[in-house]
């Protein structure tokens, strides 16, 4: 959250490794192992080039549901609820609230192994506030 206080460009790169042809399983849909690079399980997080740790997916709890449904009514914009608001989800901060951010994005497939998403600015400038890119590749 600092790196998109702080302004400028963000970008969020995610990797995740290739797995062997050996390695693979057959996934029940013919696809021999093939995973699509969004169904990926683990991934090693990099912030604006700098190694921060790892990300895993995980499939949307109650609280992050909850979340979802207060924030239907957003189209764009960014902030925080208070955690007396809703019971705070998986990654909220300690005190309980819950940092958002809601945009449109583009999204660029580049092959298999890699697709990019890039935050579209509704003012249509480059000065509109946070830019924000996320790179996902499988290398």
């Amino acid at each position: 959250m600092q790196e998109l206080s702080a302004g400028g460009h963000v970008r969020i790169a995610l990797e995740c490794e290739k797995k062997s042809k050996k390695a693979s399983q057959p996934d029940g849909n013919g696809g021999g192992g093939n995973v699509s690079l969004l169904e990926e399980a683990m991934w090693t997080a990099y912030v604006n080039g700098r190694r921060v740790g790892y990300a895993v997916r995980r499939e949307a709890s109650e609280g992050d549901l909850a979340v979802m449904q207060l924030l239907s009514t957003v189209s764009v914009g960014a902030g925080v609820l208070p955690g007396d608001v809703v019971d705070a989800p998986a990654g909220a901060e300690a005190d309980g609230e819950v940092a958002y951010m809601r945009a449109g994005f583009d999204r660029v497939i580049g092959s298999k192994d890699s697709e990019s998403f890039y935050m579209v600015n509704p003012e249509g400038g480059a000065g509109g506030g946070t830019e924000l890119s996320i790179f996902l590749v499988r290398v």
